[in-house]
């Protein structure tokens, strides 16, 4: 039988990423059978359980493995850590596991291809000194843009280039091939301090991408012109062959749960016309409750309808990245009447709603977003214009993009290094958002072009088909 095997990162969004990739592959070559490898991460990496039970049962092709749980030693598990450190750190143990397990899948496949979460880069090195694995061709596949790619792969030069710790360059402006400037206060989170672990640990993969046979983005051409072309044409990698693109997005979940109608859309369906802001912040995407009162006070004093998706504070002294949240109390979490006084135009959802169907309902506007990739591809996918507010990882790097890019968002500017965002702001941005429609504003003008260069480019003949075709058609049967 012919297969190829998936490697994602512990992390749900990036989970979700892989499965979909996996998905497209099928409709390319529906006789190969998909193998996902599991890690079970000593931490929050968000509830995947749910969400693999749905794609086993749709998708039979598709078969999950769950590799043996890691443990970490307790002083990793700290306030301090990186969530990031912490899962190169689960990925290097998992090595020898991940080894093994593509061996015994080898055994009665012919598989194809190997392809990994970003994070995981560095166990190409594993392939290289094994007989056994040494033949399956290994593809990196980056869950966010190709903007991002490019930064990551200039990642080594940057290095060399400059000296101190990204975070003490204040405002000093970086010059990416492909991207706009970009502050460097404003590359990923967990790469802000030359002296922590989690550089290194990106330092060291980032090297990687080039020794693979091939790096899968998660994006379209027309979405990242300049990107795409600094990174086909080598000005990312300047010592060495950069591996072919595939530029095979948007991939975007489908509906999450089929044949569920929920309370949220048919509140939507009573709202006019994209009326409605909607604000969402991802599976990680926390706010102490200090945060939570400004965005009520915001929404409040802006007069739009809004649909808000609320979870409860991080503890306030997390000692690791163990804890469960309690479901939010949100009487005691928002401003005292803010629910009643607000009933007739707005609706607030505890934790979890189905994102893809609400921005894809004619009553949305304008999407507040962490800027998470999966997010933003499933804003530009359904054609709404965005507050750019970001909370982790490459976020901030993702805002740049969206705004100076792009131009398909507006840029929060957020009070102090902590983030923290006065209701004042929120009230300002999500007001302009919603009247852009109204003013003819680019941010919406460009969020409509981008949606249909979408459906182009995932249309037949369109770049990401084309891209597929030649990724798969080096998969010759035996």
């Amino acid at each position: 039988m012919e297969a190829i095997v998936l490697y994602p990162s512990p992390a749900i969004g990036h989970l979700i990423a892989l499965v979909e990739l996996g998905k497209l592959i099928l409709t390319s070559k529906p006789s190969l059978s998909v193998h996902i490898l599991m890690t079970t991460a000593p931490y929050n990496a968000g509830d995947t359980g749910s969400y693999i039970a749905g794609v086993s049962a749709a998708t039979p092709s598709i078969t999950f493995h769950h590799l043996p749980p890691i443990s970490l030693p307790p002083e990793l598990l700290t306030a301090s850590a990186h969530l990031e450190t912490l899962m190169f750190e689960v990925l290097r143990i998992n090595k020898p596991v991940v080894a093994q397990a593509l061996r015994d899948i080898s055994q009665n496949h012919t598989v194809h291809g190997f392809f990994m979460d970003f994070f995981c880069a560095s166990i190409i090195n594993e392939f290289s000194s094994d007989s056994e694995l040494k033949n399956i061709p290994t593809y990196v596949f980056i869950t966010s843009g190709a903007g991002f790619l490019a930064s990551f792969l200039y990642l080594p030069t940057l290095n060399k280039t400059v000296e101190k710790s990204f975070k003490d360059l204040n405002n000093s402006l970086l010059y990416i091939p492909g991207t706009p400037p970009i502050p460097a206060s404003d590359m990923p989170k967990p790469i802000l301090d030359r002296n922590d672990k989690a550089y290194d640990y990106f330092l060291e993969s980032t090297t990687y991408y080039p020794k693979s046979n091939g790096i899968v983005v998660n994006t379209y051409v027309a979405l990242e012109p300049r990107a795409v072309k600094a990174i086909t044409g080598g000005l990312c990698v300047p010592d060495s062959p950069t591996p072919p693109i595939y530029c095979i997005g948007p991939l975007i979940t489908a509906k999450e749960r089929e044949g569920t109608y929920f309370e949220c859309l048919k509140w939507l369906d009573l709202q006019p016309k994209q009326s409605v802001v909607f604000l969402s912040f991802g599976s990680l995407g926390l706010f102490s409750a200090e945060q939570l009162m400004e965005i009520a006070v915001g929404l409040e004093r802006s007069g739009r309808r809004f649909l808000w998706v609320v979870r409860s504070p991080p503890p306030e002294k997390n000692q690791n990245h163990l804890w469960t949240l309690p479901e939010p109390d949100l009487e005691s979490l928002l401003p005292q009447g803010f629910l009643d006084r607000t009933k007739d135009r707005g609706l607030v959802v505890k934790n979890w709603i189905p994102q893809v169907e609400v921005l894809n309902h004619d009553s949305v506007g304008g999407f507040v977003t962490h800027c998470g990739w999966n997010s933003v591809l499933e804003s530009v996918c359904a054609g709404v214009p965005m507050v750019a507010w970001p909370l982790y990882a490459e976020q901030r790097f993702n805002r740049v993009i969206l705004s100076e890019e792009m131009k398909i968002a507006l840029p929060i500017s957020e009070s102090g290094d902590d983030g923290f965002l006065s209701a004042d702001e929120v009230e300002k941005r999500v007001t302009e958002l919603m009247t852009s429609s109204e003013n003819d504003h680019s941010v919406w003008k460009n969020a409509l072009l981008m949606k249909d260069q979408a459906r182009a480019a995932l249309s037949a003949g369109g770049s990401s088909r084309v891209a597929l075709t030649k990724l798969t058609e080096l998969w010759k049967s035996d």
